[in-house]
């Protein structure tokens, strides 16, 4: 049974092999019945059921065949119609070509003979022109006069019925271009200036209208409604009419805006010194402008005029530009600047003027940028500053001028209620400063931050005094480098105040150290005592001057005593000839040390201040009786003055008289193998850098037999 199937099947296959995909599929269905059969068959029970199967494949088959059948005759049927609608739409499109065919040559006969009728053509067009001409010559024989008419009512003012003969004549032209469409007549030339000659009138009458709204508004209302109804006239004709668009509100609109302009700001700014009242002016009459804009100009125009911001955006532009050909073309003092910069960033955008409370909201000025520009603000700042300065600089010295003649007079200078020398200068130098940083707060706190910087500066020249603090402003940082120079400068004042008190007294003491070191001062005391009584002399002038720089005195007075002291002592002029000596001079340098401090001390310089103790250190170089133990004590004395040098310590063992070169070499090469000393502390001032050494003499050694 098996075989049977598949020789079947094989008869069945197809034999066509131009299409593989045929090919494939019947593959794939042979395959697809034989797993089908293989299933069903696979049991012998069930091979009785062949025939059934059999029967049942075969009635599928023909169903399947009749379908096809069927199906393939309904597409037959269907091409076999569109056949025939083809066929049928073939002969309509041949009978529509012989009817297009037909037609054309109809219109080619019908066009020879249109063209032997085109001279007739031209002779009716020429005979309607005519007619048209006949019909309007009246008209056209009444335009000069219409012209001068316009003419006449222009120089009138009656513009409302200069515009009706204008618009009349203009109408009457473009009936006449029509038909003839050729140039225009010359009979019309005139209408173009006509209409230029109106515009300009209009113009003139428009720029008036601060006087007129107040005079004669009928007539700028007239001049307004003339220039809306050409505005409306040039939206509808453009260009198809000889000189439009004409644009007359535009050209109102301009007229107003310079007219405004040369009212307030065409004459140039006047020379500084009236610029103040030239401002004042100005606050006064632009918001009374403004004013009349609003009650009387505003009314005789439509809406979207928007009078008021026209107002007061043109006098901002104008009076922005005005300012600005001042700060060109002028050199402003110190006074116009302020003025200015006031005027410009406070009364002008503040109540008085743009920001008045009865401004109307129309006016918008939020749209406006600041009158003076971020950077002519900033230029008009730093030229304030620098020009002040050369007049604060020129103020403080013509004050201290005064305040050295006054202190240079013979009688005595003034004295306070509590019996100090009283100068008015400081009080004056705060005033002049203080008073250019407040008054620069009404102005801009940039401004006032570049003053208060600028006499910080200026002051550096000056004594300070604990006033100085009156002159920071309230919120206004203090520059620390500003402040820190001003710091260097009054110590420096300071010191030369000291130096130019400090160079008298020492004209007086050098005679006195002239003996020191000698015999005569080892065993007297009346060289110190000289010394001590001309400075007790010198010193009580002091009284009169303010505790702390009293007490910058009294202790410069005592340093530079104890200096003298030491340079004598340097001088290297005596040498001690025996341990007596030695002990002497250690007992004189230790009392005249005691009566430094206590002659300091009762003029009340604290010891803490005093130097004097130096002398006290150096005794004990001489008091010393082993030469060997001089490392030590110099040792220590480097220790406590780190400023004195190899140079100083030989001339000390020098006058000692008692050291030996080895000795000395010892003490030379311990101090070489000391560390370097430690930097001194705060507040500690050096002594014997400022002491000078002698040069040791030179020494001449000749050999033995060198000179014949």
């Amino acid at each position: 049974m098996g075989m049977d199937i598949e020789e079947e099947q094989e008869s069945g296959a197809p034999q066509d092999l131009e299409w593989p995909e045929l090919e494939k599929a019947e593959r794939l269905a042979r395959g697809a019945a034989l797993k089908w059969a293989s299933g069903i068959f696979y049991s012998p029970k069930q091979l009785t059921r062949l025939d059934q199967y059999r029967s049942r494949e075969a009635q599928r088959m023909c169903s399947i065949e009749s379908r096809i059948k069927s199906t393939v005759q309904s597409y037959l049927e269907s091409v076999q119609t569109g056949l025939e609608q083809l066929g049928l739409a073939l002969k309509e499109v041949q009978e529509a070509r012989e009817a297009l065919a037909e037609a054309q040559r109809a219109l080619r006969s019908q066009a020879e003979a249109a063209h032997t009728l085109e001279p007739l053509q031209e002779l009716a067009n020429q005979h309607g022109q005519l007619k048209a001409v006949t019909l309007l010559l009246p008209q056209l024989l009444a335009v000069p006069e219409a012209v001068a008419r316009t003419q006449a009512l222009i120089k009138d003012n009656r513009f409302l019925e200069a515009y009706d003969v204008l618009r009349e004549l203009e109408h009457l032209r473009d009936e006449v271009l029509d038909p003839f469409g050729g140039p225009e007549l010359s009979l019309f030339e005139g209408l173009t200036p006509l209409g230029e000659e109106l515009g300009l009138a209009m113009g003139k009458v428009v720029g008036s209208a601060r006087q007129l709204a107040r005079d004669d508004p009928a007539l700028l209302v007239a001049a307004v409604r003339v220039a809306e109804f050409e505005e409306k006239r040039d939206a509808q004709l453009q260009s198809l009419s000889p000189g439009r668009p004409r644009a007359w509100r535009q050209h109102c609109l301009g007229a107003l805006r310079r007219a405004l302009e040369e009212a307030y700001f065409e004459a140039p700014a006047p020379a500084p010194p009236g610029l103040a009242g030239h401002l004042a002016a100005l606050r006064e009459a632009l918001p009374a402008e403004l004013a009349l804009a609003e009650a009387l100009v505003a009314p005789c125009c439509p809406g979207d005029y928007r009078v008021v911001k026209l107002w007061a955006h043109t006098l901002h532009h104008g009076l922005r530009q005005h300012l600005q050909r001042l700060l060109d073309h002028e050199d402003l003092g110190t006074q116009d600047i302020f003025t200015l910069l006031h005027w410009a960033l406070h009364t002008y955008p503040g109540p008085e003027m743009m920001g008045h409370p009865d401004l109307s909201p129309e006016a918008d000025i939020s749209e406006l940028e600041p009158l003076l520009s971020p950077e002519a603000v900033e230029q008009l700042e730093r030229t304030y500053t620098e020009k002040l300065k050369i007049k604060v600089a020129g103020w403080l010295q013509n004050a201290l001028d005064g305040e050295v003649a006054e202190w240079f007079q013979e009688q005595e200078p003034d004295i306070d209620p509590e019996g100090f020398y009283h100068s008015s200068l400081p009080a004056v130098v705060l005033q002049i400063l203080d008073e250019n940083i407040r008054v620069t707060a009404v102005i801009s706190s940039s401004l006032q931050e570049r003053i208060h910087v600028m006499a910080l500066r200026e002051l550096g020249t000056f004594l300070r005094s604990s006033s100085v603090s009156l002159l920071q402003p309230a919120g206004v940082p203090t520059t620390t480098s500003v402040s820190a120079a001003i710091d260097a400068a009054l110590g420096d004042f300071k010191k030369k105040i000291c130096r130019l008190i400090l160079d008298a007294l020492l004209e007086e003491l050098q005679p006195l150290f002239v003996a020191l070191p000698s015999r005569q001062w080892l065993s007297s005391l009346v060289m110190l005592d000289n010394v001590c009584e001309k400075t007790a002399s010198f010193c009580s002038r002091f009284s009169r001057v303010r505790s702390t720089m009293a007490q910058m005195l009294l202790a410069e007075t005592e340093r530079a005593v104890v200096l003298e002291y030491l340079r004598s002592l340097m001088q290297g002029k005596l040498v001690c000839r025996n341990s007596t000596e030695r002990i002497q001079a250690s007992e004189r340098m230790l009392q005249d040390s005691a009566q430094l401090r206590e002659l300091f001390l009762s003029l009340e310089l604290e010891e803490s201040a005093q130097t004097g103790a130096v002398l006290g250190a150096l005794q004990e170089l001489f008091r010393l009786q082993d030469p060997a133990l001089l490392s030590l004590e110099v040792s220590s004395f480097l220790h406590k003055f780190p400023d004195v040098s190899e140079e100083h310590i030989g001339v000390l063992l020098d006058v000692r008289g008692d050291v030996s070169r080895e000795q000395r070499q010892v003490v030379l090469e311990t101090m070489q193998a000391n560390p370097p000393p430690s930097p001194p502390p705060d507040g500690h001032r050096p002594l014997f850098s400022l002491v000078p050494v002698p040069s040791p003499p030179l020494a001449f050694c000749f050999p033995a037999g060198s000179c014949s």
